[in-house]
C-alpha cells in the first residue's frame, strides 16, 4: 500500500481548508492513511504530509510494524495528547465522527476553534488505488468460489442458518480473513425480506433462495447476491428474475467513467417501471464498497458527481413480493476507462438447483 501517496492527497485537501493539522479519529480512515488496524488510535496529519499515530500502550509494537513512515506517540488517552502535538496551530477535525464531549475537549485544548473537515478522507477513499482494487478482486474471487461450492449442495432439507454458516466457513477456508458482513440466506417467502436474518426455516423444493454475502481480505469487502430456485421454477419466479436480471445488467453497463449515480439510478428504475415491478423495488440500488461494506458513492436521484476510474460500487436491484418471495442480483463492479470490470462474475441467469 502506498500510504505516503494517500497522506499527500489528504494533506493537499487539508491545505485547501487553510488548516495546519487534520485530526483523523474514524478508525477506518486511520487505517486508510496509516495502515494501523488496532481498536484505539488517531492520526494527526500535518499540511506537509507528515503524520503521527496516537495510540495506547497495547499497540506500541503493532503500530510500529504496521505504520511505516508514521511517528508513533503512545498515550493512555487520545484527544488531549493529540491536540498537544501542535496546540498553537489551526486544526481540522472529523466533526461527523466526534462526540459532543470529544469536540468540547478539543475546543478546550486547542488555541483556535477546530475547523470541520467534513468527509475529507472518505472522499479520497471513493477512488481506489491499484493495491486496493487487487484486494477487492481477491475478496470477490473467494466469494464466488465459495458460492459455487455452496450451489453444489445439498441444499434442500438444510436450514437457512446452516447454509449461511457453511458459506461463511467456506470463505474463511478459501483464504478470507472473515466474512464481509453477516450472510443473508433467505428461502421461500423470506426471500422477499431484503435484509432477512437466517433462521431455522428448512429449504424446500420450489423455494426461491436468495443469498447475499461476501468475503473480507486485507480489510476490503466483497458484496454479492444471487437468487436461485430449488427445483423447477414457476412462471412468476421466472418473470421477476428476468426483470431483475435485465435491470441489473443495464445498471452494470452504466458503471463507466463519466456516468452519474443519479442518471444510472433513474435508468434502472425506469427499466423496472417498464416491466411493471418498480413498486416492488423497495431498497437502494447500490453503494461504494471498500474498507467499509457501505461507503460513498451511493445511488439516488439527488446524488451528484461523476464516476471516475477505479471507483468500486455494487449494483443490486431487486423485486420483493411480500409473503411470496423476492429476487435480488448484486455484483461488485470496478469502473474502468473501458467496460466495467465485474469483480463477482457468478452466473446471473436463473439456476434451478437442489
Amino acid at each position: 500500500m502506498d500510504w505516503g501517496s494517500r497522506r499527500d492527497r489528504a494533506a493537499q485537501a487539508l491545505r485547501e481548508l487553510d488548516a495546519d493539522r487534520l485530526l483523523v479519529s474514524d478508525l477506518v480512515n486511520v487505517r486508510y492513511l496509516s495502515g494501523f488496524t488496532g481498536s484505539n488510535g488517531a492520526v494527526v496529519l500535518s499540511a506537509d504530509g507528515g503524520a503521527t499515530l496516537v495510540t495506547d500502550g497495547r499497540y506500541r509494537d503493532q503500530a510500529a510494524a504496521e505504520c511505516p513512515g508514521v511517528e508513533i506517540h503512545v498515550a493512555p488517552t487520545l484527544l488531549g495528547p493529540a491536540a498537544a502535538l501542535a496546540s498553537g496551530e489551526r486544526w481540522a477535525v472529523e466533526t461527523h465522527v466526534l462526540t459532543v464531549d470529544q469536540h468540547a475537549t478539543l475546543v478546550e485544548e486547542l488555541d483556535h476553534p477546530p475547523v470541520p473537515a467534513g468527509t475529507l478522507v472518505e472522499r479520497l477513499r471513493e477512488v481506489k488505488d491499484a493495491a486496493e482494487v487487487e484486494l477487492l478482486r481477491q475478496a470477490c474471487a473467494i466469494s464466488v468460489e465459495a458460492l459455487r461450492r455452496t450451489w453444489d449442495g445439498p441444499l434442500v432439507g438444510r436450514t437457512e442458518r446452516e447454509v449461511a454458516v457453511g458459506l461463511e466457513r467456506l470463505m474463511v477456508d478459501l483464504g478470507a480473513e472473515a466474512p464481509a458482513f453477516d450472510t443473508i440466506c433467505a428461502a421461500g417467502e423470506n426471500s422477499a425480506i431484503p435484509h432477512h436474518s437466517p433462521t431455522d426455516r428448512v429449504l424446500a423444493v420450489g423455494d426461491l433462495l436468495k443469498i447475499d454475502f461476501g468475503a473480507r481480505v486485507g480489510g476490503y469487502h466483497a458484496d454479492c447476491t444471487r437468487t436461485v430456485v430449488l427445483g423447477g421454477a414457476a412462471d412468476w419466479q421466472r418473470e421477476i428474475h428476468q426483470a431483475v436480471r435485465q435491470a441489473q445488467a443495464l445498471g452494470v453497463d452504466g458503471l463507466r467513467v463519466g456516468g452519474t449515480p443519479a442518471e444510472i439510478d433513474a435508468a434502472v428504475r425506469g427499466d423496472l417501471d417498464a416491466s411493471g415491478w418498480i413498486d416492488q423495488f423497495t431498497t437502494g440500488l447500490g453503494h461504494g464498497v471498500g474498507l467499509r461494506i457501505h461507503e460513498d458513492p451511493f445511488f439516488g436521484p439527488t446524488r451528484t458527481g461523476r464516476l471516475v476510474d477505479r471507483t468500486v460500487l455494487t449494483m443490486e436491484p431487486g423485486v420483493y413480493l411480500v409473503g411470496r418471495g423476492g429476487v435480488r442480483i448484486e455484483d461488485t463492479v470496478c469502473v474502468t476507462p473501458g467496460d466495467p470490470e465485474v469483480l463477482t462474475p457468478a452466473p446471473t441467469d436463473l439456476l434451478e438447483i437442489g
